[in-house]
């Protein structure tokens, strides 16, 4: 602990530092400017002056930012935003792990920038999620398209854009809560209350769909947003869907209008998600996104399972997936290597009673207690 005395002294030296700083970076002599500067911080650290910190480290960044070596300068940020993790100064760790971001962009290095602007997106949020909402969002959005740029870190891309426009939407706890829900819902075979929840989650996938648009930008990054208008369809058209299974597993037919309304309305939807996912996926001659290559085929299955439903064949669900690029032969070798089209394959040839048991063997990801409670139902009702 510093006494009064030794604390105006630290204080004065500190000043005194900053001057010196001050003279080296007019002088442009960054490097040196930024050591001295760093005495003065570690003086402020040991006086838990952090407000003067803050300060400080923005007038450190700004000179960093500067240097002609890229590596250097994201070394000297990286060094600095370390001290502040360890002393929980969170806000400046965040200020700090933004500009590495930008840094880490111009280089290219799509990791580092991606990794930087989403922890400063947590540090934000845990900080203060109304004051930094949509500081929040914006930066989760760069951060997944970084990572999308890196083949190994795609995915995680595509879930950090997901995240960003549901945090934007302010929906991003409450979905997960509301699934949650329907699930126990489900398991205790209250299905018309399971039903009820499902079209609710449903709806907050619609109003985000319609607010894209508010975060990202079709002019400037056609592919994230294309990508992510499917994705949202795709969230609204299986919610539904399963609202709709739930209905019909009531075997209640006052439900029979609200099973068709909600049916064919998630068809239309299945329709327009394929159809915006092989405009992305058509033009690629190899290596497909097989997170993609999987949803499409999915929506392909969920499609020909609520058709047989509805008792209905509007159309070939499989022969409507592959129509018009059966001249890409290696995405149509890889669409027929999907489990999901296999099951499209079957469910339209031998109905879907006779397909249960393969739907119960095969993993639907997030659905899968969904889906066995669903499908263990079904097979009892036989």
């Amino acid at each position: 602990m510093f006494n009064q005395e030794d604390k105006e002294e630290q204080e004065i030296l500190a000043i005194k530092y900053i001057d010196q700083a001050e003279m080296l970076a007019d002088r442009g002599k960054g490097e040196e400017a930024v050591k001295i500067y760093e005495q003065a911080a570690q003086i402020y650290l040991d006086l838990g002056s952090y407000l003067k910190l803050d300060e400080l480290f923005i007038r450190i960044t700004s000179i960093i930012l500067k240097f002609k070596n890229n590596i250097q300068a994201t070394y000297r940020l990286k060094s600095i935003i370390r001290k502040t993790e360890e002393l929980k100064l969170y806000e400046i760790s965040a200020k700090l792990l933004i500009n590495l971001g930008n840094i880490s962009f111009k280089m290219n290095d799509w990791e580092t920038a991606g990794e930087s602007w989403s922890q400063a997106a947590d540090y934000l949020y845990e900080s203060d999620p109304e004051e930094f909402h949509n500081l929040v969002s914006i930066l989760l959005l760069k951060a997944g398209q970084s990572y999308e740029r890196a083949s190994q870190t795609r995915e995680l891309g595509k879930q950090l854009i997901f995240k960003a426009v549901m945090r934007h939407n302010k929906f991003f706890e409450l979905y997960q809560e509301e699934e949650k829900q329907a699930q126990l819902l489900i398991t205790s075979k209250d299905f018309e209350a399971a039903s009820k929840k499902f079209q609710e989650v449903s709806s907050y996938f619609k109003k985000t769909l319609d607010n894209l648009s508010d975060l990202l930008n079709e002019e400037e990054d056609k592919d994230t947003m294309l990508n992510a208008k499917a994705r949202f369809i795709h969230f609204v058209a299986e919610y539904q869907t399963i609202s709709a299974i739930c209905l019909f597993a009531t075997n209640i037919p006052e439900h029979n209008e609200k099973i068709k309304t909600l049916g064919m309305d998630s068809i239309e939807l299945f329709k327009e998600s394929i159809s915006l996912l092989k405009d992305y996926l058509y033009p690629k001659k190899k290596d497909f996104d097989k997170e993609i290559v999987l949803r499409i085929t999915f929506d392909t299955m969920l499609f020909a399972i609520i058709q047989r439903i509805l008792d209905i064949e509007e159309i070939k669900c499989t022969e409507n997936l592959l129509r018009g690029i059966e001249s890409n032969k290696i995405l149509i070798k890889d669409i027929k290597k999907s489990p999901y089209f296999k099951i499209s394959e079957e469910i339209e040839d031998v109905g879907l009673t006779d397909t249960l048991i393969k739907i119960q063997k095969i993993n639907l990801g997030h659905f899968e207690s969904i889906k066995n409670a669903l499908v263990s139902h079904f097979l009892e009702q036989k």
